[in-house]
């Protein structure tokens, strides 16, 4: 079974950074996408950033594009989500996934298009 482990997580200040990294036990499936959702309290949740395996694509919702980064280091197994310039709203708990599916490529900012999850980590940004 693939386990996806979140970290990184906590209490920062507006206008400051965090790095949130996922571990993913394995990275030898033949993934499609990876990306980071968050849900914040009374809301629905939202995909943020994703990342296509393939080509190396990323993309961004349009709320933390220029703030956000999303990377891959394949020889640690782990996602990562640079973010900059935190927000108030950018409070949330932050999730992980991962996807072997086509769909994840043609959907990535929708939660079912990915086939493993994280367990999640709290993100708080206030002063």
């Amino acid at each position: 079974q693939v386990q996806l482990v979140e970290s990184g997580g906590g209490l920062v200040q507006p206008g400051g950074s965090l790095r949130l990294s996922c571990a993913i036990s394995d990275f030898t499936l033949a993934y499609t996408g990876m990306a980071w959702f968050r849900q914040a309290p009374g809301k629905e949740r939202e995909g943020v950033a994703c990342i296509m395996v393939s080509s190396g694509s990323t993309y961004y919702a349009d709320s933390v594009r220029g703030r956000f980064a999303i990377s891959r280091d394949n020889a640690k197994n782990t996602v990562y989500l640079q973010m900059n310039s935190l927000k108030p709203e950018d409070t949330a708990i932050y999730y992980c996934a991962a996807g072997v599916r086509a769909i994840a490529t043609l959907f990535p900012f929708e939660g079912d298009s990915y086939d493993y999850w994280g367990q999640g980590t709290q993100v708080t940004v206030s002063s």
